[in-house]
């Protein structure tokens, strides 16, 4: 298994904080978000981690982690030239990956379940993570049928306020890189992670599993969701002393 973290992005709905700052770097408690994403990585026994970043970034990331070696694991550093989506930023890492399977997370997705036992004993072709919200219109959310099956991710909906949001963690075998080159670019120029999940949902061939979350997640990409992050790891940290 290979572990990759996305942290690109131009981090606007962050502005001011993340004018001179890539908001991946930015504190979410006493740890950078990156950090916290290395570390559900490294919690599930993954070794090798690429993370993705924009090319004047590289050297930030690189500063903070050096080559992973003070955390067990080794880091390689891949350069998404321009903004291209999730998938787009996901496809520059299939030489990394190899024939492997890989643990994908968004570098601004802050949360507090453990996923080790998903990345252990993962034996399929995709798997995804939901969190109920209550603000559905912002995130891709999911679609079950009466038997609470799995049959769609809808990319934003328009007045969707309850849902069940697919959160920024996947794993997925190597297949994710041959379906990355079978999507087209979205109503905003990008290759939406959605629409490679929908192809896994929607295909008799591949073996798709989900879980729901129990604990707390929140994205922290705006103002008001990387307070809330904060929020969240000032409690977390405050039950422990």
């Amino acid at each position: 298994m290979k572990g990759i973290i996305l942290a690109g992005g131009s981090g606007t709905r962050l502005h001011p904080l993340t004018v001179a700052v890539n908001k991946h770097l930015l504190p979410v408690g006493a740890k950078p978000m990156v950090l916290r994403c290395l570390e559900k990585l490294i919690g599930g026994d993954i070794e090798e981690i690429a993370i993705v970043t924009n090319p004047e970034y590289v050297s930030n990331f690189s500063a903070l982690l050096k080559s992973g070696k003070k955390y067990n694991c080794d880091i390689t550093y891949k350069v998404q030239d321009e903004p291209g989506g999730i998938a787009q930023a996901l496809s520059l890492c299939e030489n990394f990956v190899g024939g492997d399977n890989c643990t994908v997370l968004l570098g601004d997705n802050m949360f507090d379940d453990s996923i080790k036992d998903d990345i252990i004993n993962f034996n399929g072709d995709c798997k995804l993570f939901f969190k109920h919200v209550p603000d559905g219109f912002r995130y891709g959310v999911g679609v079950f049928d009466e038997e609470n099956r799995l049959i769609e991710i809808k990319e934003k909906p328009k007045n969707i306020t309850d849902a069940y949001c697919a959160i920024g963690a996947y794993i997925y075998n190597n297949s994710v890189f041959e379906n990355i080159k079978k999507i087209e670019p979205s109503y905003r120029g990008e290759l939406e992670i959605s629409s490679v999940n929908n192809i896994y949902i929607k295909s008799e061939e591949y073996k798709v599993d989900y879980k729901f979350l129990e604990s707390w997640w929140t994205d922290a990409g705006t103002i008001e969701s990387y307070e809330r992050a904060n929020l969240y790891a000032y409690d977390e940290y405050s039950s422990t002393i």
